[in-house]
């Protein structure tokens, strides 16, 4: 494992570190102030260490920003309401459609995603400069491309259009931004850079064993596939997917989140995390995820207190409910409670990324954004969006999946009807439940949600059944989605400071 992250590794040391030579002495070094592209981007080993910074933007997103905002929004999770302990209300207002334009965890995910555009823009604005083959260069080029990509893919879908920043700020007079660029212009970048980047980069069964998890040609074109199923341009959409080769499902479901296998056959693109002594790499979802009052039983870290960063993106009645008797899915994905000496405490829990840990509060689990299961129910859904056909390839895709899951087959003229999907609606519920349920608790369905067109129906139900359990723990105005809701506010310092038109609420 220590080889698969390796790269990973160097992400974490800041630029300065990155530009400092073993071969000269401290008071050589040129200050800090004068750091620029002229004296540090120079060698083809400075490009790596730049594109390696880009990709560390991930580890911090990916350790909360991305579950909170992409699941937590939905009828997926929720969180434990932690009565003493009141200092995270911006979380739960998150959750409860009332984050304002003040909430500084909207603030954090802007902030953070133009960061990590900025590390990509850095890269691209000097490759051009260094002399190294031209493989090399085009790789380099196709991963920042396609990080960009996905920051401007969240970004949009998030907060509707947005700046489009492409180049690296140089100047206070670079800073304020050109304005928000439409939605579809945002989608036009993306799209442009997704397709730059799956023709830069190479296929992941050529990386070298040091270099697994970076992205590669198939991660392009998975997401290209998605963005275009978000524009609902499903013929595009299954174009690019098609291209997504040379990955299989794992034999088991559990296999699929073990740090021993980490970036497996199955694995399109995850974000890398890595624990050992001297380092800040590690992740620690088992921790957020756990119940605040399980104590060790659920992490099974007995030096590590569980506070208020505990009891979050907690699996909700909804979600446990949907999972079909016998399916496998259920009992690695959650747990409904745990047991200490007061007996059985029904809070449930996420366990997908209950791996153990390497040191305490540090896990070396790493975190699926694409798997190929995904793919293959966006090729199904695609396929079934151009025309119903009863038992054909959607249907095989659709079952291999269910298959994996110790489930029965759905099938046109299943004399069961639980089973029976006789038409394109019928096969759309059924990928849609089998999305909800795979993917549970990967950032998926609150994305799936809203380009379904089903986010406010589901959202409004799903939050009166959540009022109902504890009416008093819900501010007035809890889960009244409307369309305006299904768009965060843009953080109020962007508003002031960039001049930018705020969304409707």
């Amino acid at each position: 494992m220590k080889n698969n992250s390796k790269y990973i590794v160097l992400a974490s040391l800041t630029l300065l570190l990155n530009m400092q030579s073993c071969k000269k002495g401290f008071l050589e070094q040129p200050p800090e102030s004068n750091l620029s592209g002229t004296n540090f981007w120079k060698t083809e080993s400075d490009l790596k260490q730049g594109v390696n910074g880009a990709y560390s933007s991930l580890r911090g997103m990916g350790s909360f920003s991305y579950w909170l905002f992409g699941e937590m929004r939905s009828d997926n999770t929720t969180f434990q309401y932690n009565a003493p302990q009141r200092g995270q209300e911006n979380r739960e207002l998150v959750d409860q459609f009332l984050a304002s334009s003040s909430n500084t965890l909207l603030q954090d995910y802007w902030r953070d995603s133009y960061t990590a555009i900025m590390r990509c823009n850095d890269v691209l604005d000097h490759v051009d400069a260094i002399e190294m083959s031209a493989v090399a260069k085009n790789q380099a080029i196709g991963e920042v491309k396609f990080l960009r990509a996905f920051h401007y893919f969240n970004l949009v879908r998030q907060f509707g259009g947005v700046p489009l920043r492409l180049s690296v700020t140089k100047s206070p007079s670079d800073s304020p931004s050109k304005g928000r660029a439409s939605a579809d212009e945002v989608y036009n970048q993306i799209i442009t850079d997704l397709n730059d980047a799956a023709n830069n980069l190479p296929d992941a069964s050529s990386y070298p064993s040091g270099d697994k998890g970076r992205v590669s040609k198939g991660s392009a074109n998975a997401l290209l596939g998605e963005v275009y199923m978000t524009q609902r341009k499903f013929s595009d959409a299954l174009i690019a997917l098609r291209k997504v080769t040379g990955y299989s499902l794992m034999a088991t479901y559990a296999s699929i989140f073990l740090t021993t296998e980490k970036n497996n056959v199955e694995s399109v693109f995850e974000i890398q995390y890595y624990s050992t002594a001297g380092t800040n790499l590690s992740s620690n979802f088992m921790y957020q995820f756990a119940p605040f009052n399980s104590g060790s039983v659920v992490t099974g870290d007995s030096k590590t207190n569980l506070s208020f960063g505990s009891g979050w993106n907690t699996p909700t009645t909804d979600l446990i409910s949907a999972y079909e008797a016998g399916d496998l899915r259920k009992n690695v994905s959650l747990g409904e409670g745990f047991t200490d000496a007061s007996g059985f405490v029904a809070v449930p829990y996420v366990k997908k990324y209950n791996q153990g840990f390497v040191q305490p509060g540090q896990t070396n689990v790493n975190f699926p954004v694409i798997r190929y299961a995904d793919v293959m129910l966006m090729i199904a859904e695609c396929l079934n969006e151009g025309g119903f056909v009863a038992n054909g390839e959607a249907f095989t895709l659709l079952n291999e999946i269910r298959r994996r899951a110790g489930l029965p087959f759905k099938t046109s003229g299943n004399p069961i009807p639980a089973l029976n999907v006789n038409s394109q609606a019928a096969f759309r519920d059924a990928i849609y439940q089998e999305r909800k349920i795979e993917l549970a608790f990967e950032n998926h369905r609150w994305y799936d949600l809203v380009r379904t067109g089903t986010a406010i129906a589901v959202m409004n139900a799903h939050g009166q059944r959540e009022i109902l359990k504890a009416p008093s723990q819900f501010p007035a105005g809890s889960y009244q989605v409307t369309q305006n809701k299904l768009l965060l506010q843009i953080p109020q310092r962007e508003v002031t400071l960039d001049n930018l038109p705020q969304n409707p609420q």
